[in-house]
This record gives structure tokens, sequence and C-alpha cells, in this order.
């Protein structure tokens, strides 16, 4: 149990310092959190073509599945990265975990689209604040110095789960006794012994600073982002691109993230500091994760549709398709965080990885239904490469340069950036491939004389090829092949603006304190970002 302590104008919670084997030990409960937290859009991610077509569901469905588990974690990333500055960061993490367990549970109960889509958005808010709270605790355990090989073991969770999820949702939907409701009823069993764990090993001081939250900053924000990812995730689809509706959620949600903008700049304690932009380090690598973002939520994410319906591969052997990219991205995470803490450099792996990542899209953009699997595992390698050297390393850039009082809320800006990005990317690309996929199948039939009715559905329903006769099921697989191609050929430019982001980033010395030393320094001491 925490005891407190008044010391002048901040309060302290636990006991300081941390050793070697009591980090290793805290940090088995976070790597259970992430693994929990990846789980909750990795285990559907190969099975969601079976369950929409239980469901009922169509592309555009599909599309708002993975969405509302990003739109919520977006939202809710700075809420819970600038709750972390002020109070218990251990607390914040297990009600993170409790808030994805119960809308786990309430998921795999789903009856119809709209309430799977709805129990999504709650799991979103709990893994946002897994997320977020992952990075905030091991910078506050360990030093950027040091940061880097512990990093490297998140780095390589994230790639097990990615490559676990899958494969677990897979073998879920094709066992007829279990069903697809129990890839939402595997991550519980987890995520109660992450409670367990981090309970018994995460012994961290709190610097408690008696200030208000700045809700109405946080209502501002989360709404503003809210409306704009509502609008780009049914643009297309319900409405045009150009019409009235467009034009209103636009403008809505601009307002509210303008009226954002003045609130948090009066605020005595905003959501998100936006004096940290100040800092050349801080624009620039929340820009990069932001392109990040896009292409990798909003490319690798079709993944499975291509293996599915453009290869006729089942969930479980999807899963397994991919492993070329997520053994990259555990490899390259572990390698380059070590290298990282030998050396104290970093920068030069932000940039290969960068440049890795940006070659291993534009050779994904050749995809198409005839493309070898060798090829296509060469080029999922070089993207897990180039993520795995990016995406830990961005996080560590911005730890660096911000103040202990800020750390939270810059590391939760971050991910807040990526995740909007990858929000973004998953709407927009998603529309871009249904709608090349429809044209693709309708020019298809066309040429054949075979009328539409031919594909069984007139909603948009994800088709079914194994039920198709071969001629239809040629062109919808051809449609799939070419089409998750254009994407990755749309996300290519977005991989080379991280790399010119990433190459006007200054390098600075990693520092040797945690971020709780820093923390308790300022408390004695202001301080301002950049320092």
């Amino acid at each position: 149990m925490s005891t407190t302590a008044t010391t002048g104008p901040a309060q302290r919670v636990g006991s300081s310092g941390m050793t070697h084997r009591q980090i290793l030990e805290a940090m088995t409960g976070l790597m259970l959190s992430m693994f929990v937290a990846m789980l909750s859009s990795t285990v559907v991610s190969n099975a969601l073509p079976r369950i929409l077509h239980e469901l009922h569901g169509g592309q555009s469905a599909y599309t708002w599945v993975v969405t509302a588990t990003l739109l919520t974690t977006t939202a809710s990333t700075p809420i819970w990265g600038k709750m972390a500055d002020l109070v218990s960061k251990k607390l914040l993490m297990q009600v993170a975990i409790v808030v994805y367990a119960a809308g786990s549970i309430v998921a795999g109960l789903s009856e119809s689209v709209g309430m799977l889509i709805t129990c999504r958005a709650v799991q979103g808010i709990g893994a946002g604040g897994i997320l977020a709270m992952t990075q905030v605790i091991m910078a506050a355990m360990v030093s950027p110095r040091e940061r880097g090989r512990y990093s490297g073991y998140l780095g390589a969770t994230f790639a097990v789960a990615t490559i676990a999820g899958p494969l677990i949702g897979g073998v879920i939907v094709d066992t007829s006794w279990l069903g697809w409701r129990w890839c939402f009823y595997v991550g519980v069993p987890f995520a109660l012994a992450a409670l367990v764990t981090l309970q018994r090993t995460l012994h961290l001081v709190t610097v408690r600073r008696e200030v208000s939250v700045d809700y109405l900053g946080a209502a501002l924000i989360t709404g503003g982002v809210s409306v704009l990812l509502v609008w780009v995730s049914l643009a297309g689809q319900q409405f045009d691109w150009l019409s009235a509706t467009t034009a209103a959620l636009v403008a809505g949600g601009l307002a509210l993230l303008a009226l954002a903008v003045v609130v948090e700049l009066r605020a005595t304690e905003p959501i998100i500091p936006l004096a940290i932009f100040r800092e050349r380090t801080v624009a620039l690598a929340t820009s990069a994760g932001l392109f990040v973002g896009v292409a990798m939520y909003g490319a690798t994410i079709f993944l499975s549709q291509y293996f599915q319906i453009s290869r006729g591969e089942s969930p479980t052997a999807s899963g397994l398709r991919t492993m070329p990219m997520i053994l990259g991205l555990a490899v390259s995470s572990l390698v380059v965080g070590r290298l990282v803490s030998g050396t104290g450099r970093w920068k030069r792996y932000l940039v290969a990885g960068s440049a890795i990542a940006t070659v291993g899209f534009a050779l994904l953009a050749t995809l198409s239904a005839e493309t070898s699997f060798v090829l296509v595992a060469v080029y999922m390698a070089l993207v897990g490469i180039g993520l795995g050297m990016v995406m830990q390393n961005l996080v560590l850039s911005v730890q660096n340069s911000v103040a202990g009082s800020q750390l939270g809320a810059a590391t939760a800006t971050v991910s807040f950036f990526r995740s909007l990005g990858g929000a973004i990317g998953v709407s927009v690309l998603g529309a871009v491939l249904g709608t090349r996929v429809a044209d693709s199948i309708a020019s298809g039939l066309a040429h054949l004389g075979v009328p539409a009715s031919a594909m069984g559905s007139s909603d948009g329903a994800i088709p079914d090829v194994s039920t198709l006769p071969k001629p239809v099921a040629s062109i919808v697989e051809h449609a799939y092949g070419d089409a998750v191609g254009e994407v990755f050929l749309v996300s290519t430019p977005l991989v080379l603006l991280a790399l010119l982001c990433v190459l006007a980033i200054r390098e600075v010395p990693l520092r040797t304190q945690t971020g709780t030393e820093l923390a308790e320094a300022g408390a004695q001491q202001p301080q301002t970002a950049g320092v």
C-alpha cells in the first residue's frame, strides 16, 4: 500500500528508486498489459471477415469495427496522459485494464454490428489508457539513456501480440465449438493477470500536484477529434465527400478544436501543453508519428482481407502469412533498443527505419492476386524491420526533450497523433479499398456479361469467395488483390513524409535521470519544455 507525505507544493507517494530486478518484475506487468491492448485489435483482424459475414456487415462495417477502437483510443489518450502527470500512474493503468476487460466481455455478447462497434469503442478507451500508461510508467522507472533495452522488450511484446492475436483469432473462428465470440473473451484472463502482476510488482514514486484538471479542454479535444473522425469514416459511403453533411462535420470539428486551442493556451494544466511543440524534436516526432500511423494502421489492417479473399487462405493461415512482418518488427525492436542503450545514439536508427519502411511500402504497392508469397514475405519483413526501428525511438526522442512534469502529457501526445493517423488511415484507405473493389467487380462482371446479382448480395457485404461461381470468384480475388496494392501505393508517400520529418530532427544526448527524478526536481524548481 502506498504512503503519502507532503513535500512543499507536491506529495510523494510510495518509495523512491527501483533496482534492475524490480524494473524487470514490473516490466512483466507492463508487457502483459501491452499484450492485452494489442489483442483488442489483432485478435479480430483475421476473424473480421467471418464475424461480419455472420452479423451481415459490409465493407463499411469492417472499417468501423476497426475505426471505433482507434477513434476512442485517440480521443482518450491525451486525457490518460495528462492524468498520469497528476495522480497515481499505477491506479490509472489498473482502471484502463478494467475498462478494456468490461468492453471485451460485452463485445463477445454482441448480436448486431452496431452493438459490436459500440463495445469496440469501449475497448478503445481502455486500450488507449494501457498504451499511454505503459510508455509513461516506463519513462518514470528508467532514464532515456537506459530505456532502449527495456523499450525493446515492449516492442517485442507488441510483435508477439501481433503474431499471436491473428493466430489465436484464426484458430478460434476455425474451431466450431468455440466460435468468433471467444475472440473477445480470450483477452480477459490476460487482463486479470496484468492487474494482479502490476499490483504486486509496481512500486512507483508518484509526484502528486494539487491542481485542477482541464475538463473543458478535454471535452473540446475529444469532441473535435471525434467529429472529424466520424466525417472521414462515413464520407464517400454514407454521403459524398463534397456535400452539406461534409461541410457541417468539418466546420463543427474544426470549430471545437479551435476552441480547444484557446482553452489550452489559457489553462494552468492543459491536457495537451501546446508549449511543448516549441521544442523542435517534439513537433517533428509527433508529425512523423502521425504519418506513420496513417500508413501502418491504414494499410496493414487490410492484409488479412488480401490473404483471405484474394489468396483464399483460412483465418489461421492468414495469420501465419503475416509472420515475416511481425518477426521483423520484433527482432529490430530488440536489437535496436540494445544498440541505443549501448551507444546513446538514436537518430540514425530513426532515419534508417523510416527509409526501410518506405521501401517496404513501395514494394507492397505492387501486390496483386498473383504476387509470389516469397516476394510478399520479403516486402512485409522490410516494413516490419523499419517500423520496429521507428516506433519506440519516436517516443524516446520526445521523452528526452520535455520536463518531468510534462512527461505523461508529452508521451500521450505522441501516441495521440499516431492513433489519430491510424484512425484516419483506416477510414480513408478503407474507403479507397471499398471504392476500388466495387469498381473492379462491376467492370469485371460487365465484361463477362454476368449480372451483379451473381455476387449474391447488393448491400456491399464482404463476399464469401468459396460460395461464388469460379469466374465470379476470380474477379473478386483480383479486385481485392489490386485494391490492397493500391492502398499501399497511397500510403507510401506518407511514410516518405515521416522520413523527411525524422531527417530534420536534431539529435541530443540521452538524459540519465528517470522521469520520477525529473518530476521530483520539478516539484522543487520549475522547468520548461526542452530542458
